[in-house]
């Protein structure tokens, strides 16, 4: 199914990874054989576990499994769609924070005392802490699971939202929002695997699909929340908004998420099984890892620039989705340019200028069932493994639609024109971008799955730091080129990278055989 892959890439981004298997980059994961035996507590299906695990033989019938009662697939379909829910909204709220902050550039650089230059760093430091949260912070989810990184990190980000609220400076303001990001990406970093925790390949599909739709459409309505708020009282509010926000699902995550990860549940069985009896023989594989925290982190941010430096194919997919987030918060000053400048929009309509973007978001949602039958067909031609390049299908549809929304809305930006002709155009632009990250996401996954979880932290760190650099040139790139230029030029670089994707559908099995990380061809 179309988001089967982004399951799958999801788990590499927590699952911890053997040091060796990610020097060689091709060996596939290791499985712990498991025998079982009538003494052994639970069922005898494998289940997703370290790496790196030390396997005595001698003592195996100690070793705990998931029965149907442990595991979280066999939860009741109501209880997994509430954590679901809960999961979307959370990650929604650390995406749409780092949006809210467009429209408060001006009370800020007026109560703060700075320019507005400046301001705009509350949105790029806290796209910065979304890139690099995940390099440091994922590789803790191998051992403490993943309720634990929600809890603390959202505690964090609640925390740390009151000095961006009540900043008495700049510097406050800024090492703040950076430090918010940062603790909302830890958060990202892991909630795409517990869907995968809850729900089999045959049943994912939906699910991950309104995941992955969470984070993109936090962005887009971020500005329409800000307008509202900026317009009719100060810029504090929007992030008293965001400390309102953050406390409520603090609040959902411990009322309604349990622990999902597999591994971290065998952890605490065999605790109190040993607790219980006064064996101390139980155990789980997570208890025998042999690689330690520090090594993990360690690789966690060394594999990924590695895999930039050295293969080209993941450095061009990469800065492909760089341009398509860059683009994406550029609009953030954009917009303001286009309908306050242009149509003598308020702030808050402003905002809602946004919602054409959202609905283009939504529209590629709808297309799930198609994508779906799609790659069900694709399984069935290639007997249950077809190639990566498949998956970049729809990234040709997305490549073909962000560069002729952008002319569209270039040639459609000048005052005389109709507002809602723009807003219009902007549409296909969302559906577009929901459509080339379905396939980057997927096709990373798929393409370098022995190391899936650095090529992902790889491609959040390159697209991260563009979403980041974009903001701060777009309006002096708008006041040398005008809305109508500086939007064609945008156009006219996404439709040079818009080859990518059909390039590499070509292409791609033979560069994969050549590089050093991504999966051969079977």
């Amino acid at each position: 199914m179309f988001f089967t892959g982004i399951c799958s890439s999801c788990k590499p981004l927590v699952a911890p990874r053997d040091s060796q298997d990610v020097n060689n980059g091709k060996k596939k994961d290791q499985q712990l054989t498991l025998k079982g035996e009538k003494e052994t507590f639970g069922d005898t299906r494998a289940t997703e576990g370290p790496a790196s695990v030390q396997d005595d033989g001698d003592d195996d019938r100690y070793l705990v499994r998931l029965d149907n009662d442990d595991d979280p697939k066999h939860m009741d379909l109501s209880k997994k769609w509430a954590i679901v829910l809960v999961i979307c909204s959370g990650a929604f709220c650390a995406t749409c924070a780092s949006s809210v902050a467009g429209f408060a550039e001006s009370g800020v650089g007026r109560d703060l005392h700075v320019g507005e230059e400046v301001a705009i760093l509350g949105i790029s430091l806290y796209v910065l802490g979304l890139g690099l949260g995940p390099l440091l912070i994922g590789p803790l989810s191998e051992v403490h699971g993943r309720n634990p990184i929600y809890r603390v990190a959202y505690l964090l980000f609640f925390a740390f939202s009151f000095p961006v609220a009540f900043a008495p400076h700049i510097s406050v303001y800024l090492i703040f929002r950076f430090l918010t990001g940062f603790c909302s990406s830890a958060f990202l970093s892991v909630a795409g695997g517990t869907v995968s925790d809850l729900f089999d390949d045959a049943n994912v599909a939906w699910p991950m699909a309104v995941y992955t739709v969470s984070p993109f459409i936090g962005p887009a309505i971020g500005p329409l929340i800000s307008g509202f708020i900026n317009q009719n009282t100060t810029w504090r509010w929007t992030f008293r908004m965001l400390v309102i926000w953050t406390f409520v699902e603090l609040l959902l995550l411990l009322l309604f998420v349990p622990e999902t990860f597999a591994p971290v549940i065998m952890k605490h069985k065999a605790k109190k099984l040993r607790k219980a009896t006064g064996d101390e023989r139980f155990w789980a594989p997570v208890d025998r890892r042999r690689e330690t925290m520090l090594h993990a982190m360690i690789m966690s941010c060394y594999v990924p620039f590695k895999l930039l430096a050295t293969d080209y194919m993941a450095l061009l997919i990469d800065l492909w989705a760089a341009l398509i987030l860059g683009i994406q918060y550029l609009t953030f000053q954009a917009f303001p340019i286009i309908f306050e400048d242009g149509h003598g929009f308020s702030v808050q309509e402003t905002g809602l200028s946004f919602v054409g973007m959202a609905i283009g978001l939504f529209i590629g949602l709808a297309f799930q069932p198609v994508f779906n039958k799609y790659f069900r067909l694709q399984r069935e031609k290639y007997n249950g493994n077809p190639p990566p390049e498949v998956r970049l299908v729809i990234g040709q549809i997305g490549a073909m639609l962000i560069p002729l929304s952008l002319f569209l809305l270039a040639f459609t930006t000048y005052s005389r024109v109709h507002w809602i002709v723009p807003i219009i155009a902007s549409v296909p632009f969302g559906t577009g971008v929901f459509f080339a990250y379905a396939a980057i996401f997927t096709f990373t996954v798929t393409a370098y799955r022995p190391i899936a979880a650095s090529a992902m932290a790889a491609n959040t760190f390159v697209r991260t730091s563009s979403a980041a650099a974009f903001p701060l040139f777009a309006r002096q790139m708008y006041g040398a080129l005008g809305t109508a230029g500086a939007t064609a030029l945008l156009a006219g670089v996404t439709t040079l990278a818009s080859s990518l994707p059909f390039i590499f559908y070509r292409v791609g099995a033979r560069l994969r055989a050549r590089s050093k990380f991504a999966t051969p061809s079977e």
